[in-house]
Parts: C-alpha cells; sequence; structure tokens
C-alpha cells in the first residue's frame, strides 16, 4: 500500500484530511464518512493515539450536527409542499443525528405538527378502521439501523446511487452496514447473498462486496468483481481508486497504468485520477515521473493539498530534503489561513527535516513543543529533537530539564 495511505481505506490521518476538505464544501455527509473512516482504521491499527481519536471524534459529531441542520432545512422544504410523510421521515433522521437540545425541541415541534396533520385526516376518516397507535417501544434496534443505513445512503452525491442502495433488500442492508462498521467477514457473507438476490443486469453491490474483499486480503476475488463492475460503471471513481488498490498489492503497476488510461476524458483530467496515477508511479519507484505528474499539475492548476503532499513525500523519496520541508511548510501555511488546526504528521514532517538540515530555530522549537501536546503518544521522540536544539542553542539548563522529563 501507498507510503502515506493517501486514498480510499488508508490511513486515519488522510481520512480527517479529506473530510476536513469536503466539511469545508459543505459536503457533511461525505465528511462525516471519512472521519468515521478514520476512526475505524485508528482503532484497528493504532488505538493508543488518544489525540487524533478525541479529533475524529469531535469532528464526527461536527459533521453530525451540519448534516443534522441540513435535514432539518430540506424536511421544512418539503412540508411547505405538504408532503407529510416524506418531511416526517427527514425530521426523524435529523433527530437520529443531533444531540444539541435546542434542536432537538425544534425538530420534535415539526414531528408534532405532523402528527396534528395525521390526526386531522383520521378524524375525517372515522367512519373507516382506525389505524392502531404505533407503541414507542417500538423504535428498536431495527429502526436505528434503517436509519443509519438512510444516512449513509442520503451521503451520496449520486442520487441513483442512492435509490439503487435502498432497492437491494435486507442481506444489502445488512452487509453494507457490517462493511462500515469493519465487519468485513460478515459484511462479505451478506453481500454476497444479496448479488445472488439481486441477478440485475447492473449493480453497486460488485463495489461494496469488492471492498469487503479488498480488507479481507482476497485480492484476486476484489479484483474480478471491480473489473467487472468498471464495465458497468466507468464513471466511478471510487471503482478506480480499490482496483488501483488491488493492483498495487499484487504489484501490477503497467495494468494499473492502462487501467487509468481507459477513464473517459472528463474522469481523466480531475485530480483525483492525477494521484492515482501518480501513487501508480511512486509504487513502482519511478519517483522522477510521479514528480513531473504532480509538479506539473501544481504549476498549471488550482492548489491541491493532496497532490502537494504527495509530491512532498516524492520529493523525500528522491532525497531531496529541502524541497519536501518548503512544501510542508506550504501545506502548514494554507491550513493557517483557512483557519484549520494543521495536521500534526504534517507539522512533524516540516519539523524533522528542517532540523535534518540544520534549522534548530526558535520556531523549530516552538513546533516540537506543540506537538508534545497535540501528539502525546510521540512526545519522547518529541523531547529528543528539543533537547538537541536547545543544546545548539546554547541552552544547557532547559536541555537538562527536558532530559529529566524524558527519563521520568
Amino acid at each position: 500500500m501507498g507510503f502515506l495511505k493517501i486514498f480510499s481505506g488508508k490511513g486515519p490521518e488522510e481520512h480527517e484530511l479529506k473530510g476536513d476538505s469536503l466539511f469545508k464544501a459543505n459536503a457533511y455527509g461525505d465528511a462525516k464518512l471519512e472521519y468515521e473512516a478514520g476512526l475505524h482504521k485508528l482503532e484497528k491499527k493504532d488505538s493508543s493515539n488518544s489525540d487524533l481519536k478525541k479529533r475524529l471524534q469531535e469532528k464526527i459529531l461536527q459533521t453530525r450536527e451540519s448534516l443534522a441542520l441540513y435535514h432539518k432545512q430540506r424536511g421544512e422544504e418539503i412540508l411547505e409542499s405538504q408532503y407529510y410523510e416524506d418531511a416526517e421521515d427527514v425530521f426523524r433522521l435529523a433527530l437520529e443525528l443531533t444531540e444539541n437540545p435546542e434542536l432537538k425541541i425544534e425538530l420534535e415541534e415539526l414531528l408534532h405538527e405532523i402528527q396534528k396533520h395525521h390526526a386531522q385526516e383520521e378524524a375525517i376518516d372515522s367512519q373507516e378502521i382506525p389505524v392502531e397507535k404505533r407503541d414507542t417501544g417500538e423504535l428498536d434496534l431495527g429502526i436505528q439501523e434503517d436509519e443509519y443505513f438512510a444516512a449513509l445512503c442520503a451521503s451520496f452525491s449520486d442520487k441513483e446511487r442512492e435509490k439503487a442502495y435502498h432497492g437491494y433488500g435486507d442481506a444489502f442492508k445488512q452487509g453494507y452496514l457490517a462493511l462500515n462498521h469493519g465487519n468485513f467477514k460478515l459484511a462479505a457473507t451478506r453481500l454476497l447473498q444479496s448479488m445472488e438476490e439481486n441477478p440485475l443486469p447492473k449493480t453497486y453491490i460488485p463495489l461494496e462486496l469488492g471492498a469487503a474483499y479488498l480488507n479481507l486480503g482476497k485480492i484476486e476475488e476484489a479484483r474480478g468483481l471491480l473489473i467487472s463492475f468498471l464495465k458497468d460503471y466507468p464513471g466511478s471513481l471510487q471503482g478506480y481508486q480499490m482496483l488501483c488498490e488491488a493492483l498495487w498489492e499484487v504489484k501490477e503497476f503497467d495494468e494499473a497504468h492502462n487501467l487509468l488510461q481507459t477513464c473517459n476524458e472528463e474522469l481523466a483530467e480531475s485530480s483525483h485520477i492525477l494521484l492515482l496515477r501518480g501513487e501508480t508511479l511512486f509504487q513502482a519507484e519511478r519517483f522522477e515521473e510521479a514528480k513531473s505528474l504532480f509538479r506539473d499539475y501544481l504549476e498549471s492548476s488550482a492548489w491541491d493539498e493532496h497532490i502537494a503532499l504527495s509530491l512532498a513525500r516524492t520529493h523525500e523519496a528522491l532525497g531531496e530534503k529541502e524541497k519536501a520541508r518548503d512544501l510542508y511548510g506550504e501545506l502548514m501555511g494554507e491550513c493557517t489561513t483557512c483557519a484549520r488546526q494543521i495536521d500534526p504528521f504534517i507539522k512533524r514532517k516540516y519539523s524533522d527535516i528542517s532540523l535534518e538540515c540544520g534549522q534548530c530555530s526558535t520556531s523549530i522549537l516552538e513546533l516540537y513543543l506543540s506537538l508534545v501536546h497535540e501528539d502525546p503518544d510521540n512526545k519522547g521522540d518529541y523531547y529528543q529533537k528539543i533537547i538537541e536544539i536547545y543544546y545548539a542553542m546554547g541552552n544547557e539548563n532547559e536541555a537538562r530539564r527536558y532530559e529529566s522529563l524524558l527519563h521520568n
């Protein structure tokens, strides 16, 4: 897999970075999925990183609240058109997402308004057989799962895909939820069952089953499914990402390159496909070609933090430390400009390379001091760097103080 694991299903830091970008673009549902994927990866591989875990949990809550507010506004628009049942579904979804007491009250009032409308209709139809009132105790795990599934599907920008997912049946829903909860074995079982139950000309089921197989290490099975899926959905960026991951795993870089060359023109010109092309070159250790690809894009197009990050690590692979440091510095500057917290990974990279280049300055010292609190799991390494800088600056008292902290 890639050094920074920058694509779907990769490292938690990169999921967080992508989630931040999506949140900034008001794509709250997609951002929530990215943060949740990052948290899952963190808990699976590095549960000791409490700082990153807390940050991801806070961002998940933030996106849930933003998504809840979006659904409330959407529900109010639907209610104005007098589509009461549709509005009720949206309001209940918002209520499931939010923890904001004030928003909960507003949503409950809107739901009460809809219930009053239903009661009036029942009064008009009183000659018919009355509808039994649903016991509130029926809001069991199954209904909660339905709402979570609906929330996941609602995050798709492709509404045709959202509609399709709701039509695949219970086995698909169970498999898709299991996939999102990291239970890949159960996901594979249920999604395979769903494929058998939905013998349609084309479906999205192979995409999700392919994801389950990738996570289970069943590379060839995933590869076959994804090749078939892309024949039916040649515009699926996610399909290209996942198939490339499968090809990288078995070191078939030429096939990955050829795959990306077959994209339709609109997709081929996107920054996402360029990232995949560059990562393919990087995985094949064709670093000079990867560097040229990333550099040319940044020189001719708008700033893209993912491509800049890929270029920085390519400079590192080529031993071009100063160029890598400067790019990490630019990435830190972009975070400051948009008032977003600087990713500790980027801050550490910039600081480490600066120190390697002999820059024992107060500014680098301050970065390491902040990293001690932002990334406490690696504070021992940061203490070592702080001690090194203090000695280089001639401040032996502070150097010794941090030496005592390091050994206590």
